[in-house]
């Protein structure tokens, strides 16, 4: 099991879901993915790139199943659609277009086009306040709050002008995601808090044999973080198909 965790954070990000018994008997393998809380940033920022590299560390690693939330999801969809993964995925709080993606996001990245790093040296200020009324344990918002602060505005602004362009891509991703042919979880809160669905993709994907949409109750931002019993059992329920 190869977990990616959200823009900005770490591998230690996953630690409320590697504790959850219904996989005390799974091997999982959580990562920071590069330029992402201090980690060296890649050559490359586009996600198709992202997903290569990753689908190849996969592999040597004999993964199964791939989780990703947020933008790690995005890298997870793009393994699976490309064909570099083949395996079950879950895809928690994934925008699979700009329309999907929240409004106040997308006008930070293109700011950058004109103001450099500074709306990027805001969102990353800004983001640790999301984490106050989540009910997250103090010494775990702890852990988030330095995976952010590790984060550099510079590389923020590359990765994240990347990410907008492929959201731009409009290549009716919900129909790629169902003819990928594998077993796919796709998990929303009803509130969404990070990513969502269009109407289009939501009505695509329910029909789709293959593909499981989730709508987790009320407003929950952080995921793994905030319902990480929910994730478990999905995830168990993908080992079962892969």
């Amino acid at each position: 099991m190869l977990l990616l965790p959200g823009g900005a954070l770490g591998a230690r990000s996953y630690a409320e879901v590697m504790a959850e018994p219904a996989l005390a008997k799974t091997r999982l393998i959580s990562v920071t993915l590069p330029g992402n809380a201090g980690a060296p940033p890649p050559e490359d920022f586009s996600i198709e790139a992202f997903a290569r590299a990753t689908a190849e560390f996969a592999s040597r690693s004999g993964v199964d199943v791939v989780v990703g939330f947020s933008n790690g999801a995005t890298v997870a969809y793009e393994m699976v659609v490309s064909g570099a993964f083949k395996g079950p995925v879950v895809l928690l709080g994934v925008s699979l277009s700009a329309k999907a993606e929240a409004a106040f996001f997308r006008v930070i990245v293109r700011l950058g086009s004109v103001l450099g790093t500074l709306p990027f040296a805001f969102l990353k200020k800004a983001a640790p306040s999301l984490l106050k009324r989540a009910p997250i344990a103090s010494d775990r918002k702890d852990v988030l709050k330095e995976d952010m602060a590790r984060n550099d505005a510079r590389v923020m602004r590359h990765a994240l002008r990347a990410y907008l362009r492929w959201l731009h891509r409009d290549d009716d991703p919900a129909r790629r995601l169902c003819e990928a042919g594998v077993p796919a979880w796709v998990v929303h809160a009803e509130k969404a808090g990070d990513g969502s669905l269009t109407s289009h993709e939501r009505a695509v994907l329910e029909a789709c044999n293959q593909v499981r949409v989730v709508t987790l109750p009320g407003k929950v931002f952080f995921i793994p973080n905030e319902v990480p019993k929910q994730v478990a059992e999905l995830i168990a329920e993908a080992l079962t198909r892969g």
